[in-house]
């Protein structure tokens, strides 16, 4: 298998939250959820915790035992768990927590796991792509959202229903009826969007963070088939920076009123040659 592999922090002198690695026939590919507050809970930070459960990932991985995508997630959550639950607040709501992204190709099948809101888009050739996500958190989002509908914002009603949307959602991470992500708790990963099919008839495979998906929604540049067709003719690296172009545009459309979305790290791997023995990585910052 053949990985290529680009990631970019949202903002200049920021941590990029992201993780991305690749280890012979799988690749992991993680979104940190940077939640104000948190570094009171943890002082390690959300990027420690993504790397930290990343590699973990990683390392279970490596090992090509085949053994459910599932149960290395619970494995790899336990263990960060405990590397710091002694000394942060780690059951709060808002302490550290991930999106989680896996592809295996194990035994000439392609097996995914993929836990809360990144992306993972099969390449189905002349079928046209296959685009797996897990949308309950963003159900859970719209849901706690709607007391917000037709409040003026920059209100003090605005803020004061906001914040209690904020808490509602929160109130729903890890919990059934709510969506499910990577935080201390190992029972989540039997919550996560899991598939296997055969790797014959596939091209390729892409992982996309949430940050990197914008590029189709909300910004609409191109739809998933355009998204295989860039990252087929120029890799990763093009299509992240695809992602700033339309990130830039949308804040000078902001200057004229328009709101628009504060950038966010961007991350996208991409595998092909799934049926070749010999793993090679290529990676871009």
């Amino acid at each position: 298998m053949h990985v290529s592999l680009a990631t970019s922090a949202g903002r200049a002198g920021r941590p990029n939250e992201d993780f991305v690695g690749a280890v012979p026939g799988a690749v992991v590919l993680l979104d940190g959820a940077g939640i104000p507050g948190a570094e009171s809970l943890c002082f390690h930070g959300v990027a420690w915790y993504t790397h930290r459960l990343g590699g973990a990932l990683l390392g279970h991985l490596s090992r090509g035992d085949g053994r459910e995508l599932a149960a290395i997630l619970a494995t790899a959550i336990g263990e960060v768990a405990a590397e710091h639950g002694g000394t942060c607040d780690i059951a709060d709501p808002s302490s550290p927590q991930a999106t989680v992204a896996m592809v295996r190709v194990h035994q000439g099948r392609l097996d995914w796991l993929l836990l809360a809101d990144s992306f993972l888009v099969l390449d189905q050739g002349d079928a046209g792509p296959l685009v797996v996500t897990d949308e309950r958190e963003v159900t859970a989002r719209r849901d706690c959202a709607a007391p917000l509908a037709g409040i003026a914002q920059g209100t003090a009603e605005y803020d004061r229903v906001r914040a209690s949307c904020v808490t509602a959602l929160r109130a729903r991470r890890n919990q059934p009826g709510g969506y499910w992500i990577a935080k201390d708790d190992p029972r989540a990963a039997r919550e996560a969007v899991t598939g296997s099919r055969s790797i014959a008839g596939l091209n390729g495979v892409a992982l996309l963070s949430n940050g990197a998906s914008r590029i189709v929604s909300p910004y609409g540049r191109t739809d998933w088939p355009g998204v295989l067709d860039v990252l087929r003719a120029r890799g990763p690296a093009s299509l992240i920076a695809r992602v700033r172009q339309a990130e830039e545009q949308a804040d000078a459309r902001a200057a004229g009123g328009t709101d628009a979305q504060a950038p966010d790290d961007a991350t996208v791997a991409y595998c092909t040659h799934l049926r070749t023995s010999a793993h090679r990585v290529s990676m871009i910052r």
